[in-house]
């Protein structure tokens, strides 16, 4: 392995680039933008032998991209916030069809008012659309699940396509060492892919076609069940990267200093790591916290938290995305498992880095300190003072 001084998106551009995808489609937006400018250049300079196509925006992109896949060959795309946004038609359509893409997403705020700063509310606000969703800490992560990614979706019992979220300047344009992984060892790791779902005029199937009520059903039933079964696909391709690699992941979740912890914290993305240096100095305190940091929101780690949960005073979900008028989404979520899992711990929700606010090691100090002491506030604003009527609504 050679080691190189990255951005987060300089390496993930290193990983698709080992992924060896046959078209690349590309729309360009902030901050995106670096993955097909690093993915165009290898192509241009024959590192990556791909078809690179310049399309007109984000919905052409994508569509790019299904009609590749549609074809039988590996597909890549990338895009951020209102991009993403627009793609929203044509993601429902992948997912229905089955064509396991792999999209890498840099987590941006979404407008108005516009900005261009991370939170995380483009990719959420699409959970239901039917892709796996997987969110990255650091740039080696980055590398390592742009690889992983194309292994999960192109499983034959999975073939569903896949968001790879980073967390928009914070990660996407911060540089550290990353070890990238020689060509043979991604192709060892990486098959070519082979699929039957594709156009053949030597075995012609009907694809992307209607369904009426009767059997529409059953197409998103199956869909369900091929999301639920990326779980084993995910723990087979972390096991073998491993053995390849040898840096080992710890599927749907990640924990830190959780098994035996009082009260913890839930987030996702690159903030986990201020949230564990907190958890150091705490636990220096003689104070049982610790972390668990969410790496895929879909499918959804429902038994793994209520698992790593049930035996803590309270929870806390920190998470850079809102439901208005509700609260946000990953605590529904994490709620919701709970509930089905008969774990009632106390949980609260706290809302942060929204439009690229910083969220401070004593921000991550005070969430502790809250849910320690009980308060009632169940959804907090990190730095707003919030109105009493608002608080249990």
């Amino acid at each position: 392995m050679a080691k190189k001084f990255l951005s987060g998106d300089e390496a993930f551009a290193e990983g698709v680039r080992l992924a060896r995808p046959d078209v690349i489609s590309a729309y360009p937006i902030t901050p995106q933008t670096i993955v097909v400018e690093r993915l165009s250049e290898m192509v241009e300079d024959g590192s990556l032998k791909s078809e690179f196509i310049h399309v007109e925006s984000e919905h052409s992109a994508l569509s790019c991209a299904m009609g590749a896949s549609a074809a039988g060959v590996r597909a890549f795309t990338a895009t951020s916030s209102q991009g993403l946004l627009y793609m929203a038609e044509c993601l429902v359509y992948a997912s229905g069809g089955r064509f396991p893409i792999v999209m890498m997403n840099a987590n941006r705020s979404t407008a108005l008012p516009w900005n261009i700063y991370g939170d995380q509310r483009d990719s959420l606000a699409l959970l239901d659309s039917g892709w796996i969703q997987a969110y990255a800490e650091n740039a080696q992560e980055s590398l390592d699940l742009a690889l992983m990614s194309f292994y999960i979706s192109e499983d034959k019992r999975v073939s569903t396509p896949f968001m790879a979220s980073l967390d928009g300047f914070i990660l996407t344009h911060t540089y550290e060492e990353v070890d990238v992984p020689e060509t043979s060892l991604a192709e060892k790791f990486l098959p070519r892919y082979e699929t039957e779902n594709k156009l053949d005029l030597d075995s012609p199937q009907n694809m992307a076609f209607s369904a009426g009520p009767e059997h529409n059903y059953i197409f998103k039933y199956k869909e369900h069940r091929a999301m639920l079964e990326a779980v084993p696909v995910i723990a087979e391709a972390e096991e073998k990267f491993a053995e390849i690699f040898g840096r080992k992941y710890t599927g749907l979740i990640e924990k830190y200093l959780a098994d035996d912890a009082d009260y913890i914290i839930v987030t996702l993305g690159s903030i986990a790591g201020l949230c564990r240096e907190t958890a150091d100095k705490f636990r220096a305190e003689g104070k049982r916290v610790g972390v668990v940091r969410i790496r895929y929101m879909r499918p959804f780690p429902a038994a793994e938290l209520a698992e790593v949960l049930k035996n803590a005073k309270a929870a806390a979900v920190l998470e850079k995305d809102i439901s208005f008028g509700n609260e946000g989404t990953v605590y529904t979520n994490v709620n919701s498992a709970l509930f089905k899992h008969g774990v009632t711990v106390p949980t609260y929700d706290f809302i942060g880095g929204l439009g690229g606010r910083n969220i401070s090691a004593a921000d991550i100090e005070n969430i502790f300190g809250t849910i320690e002491k009980g308060t009632d506030k169940k959804v907090n604003f990190i730095g707003i003072e919030v109105d009493e009527n608002e608080r249990d609504r």
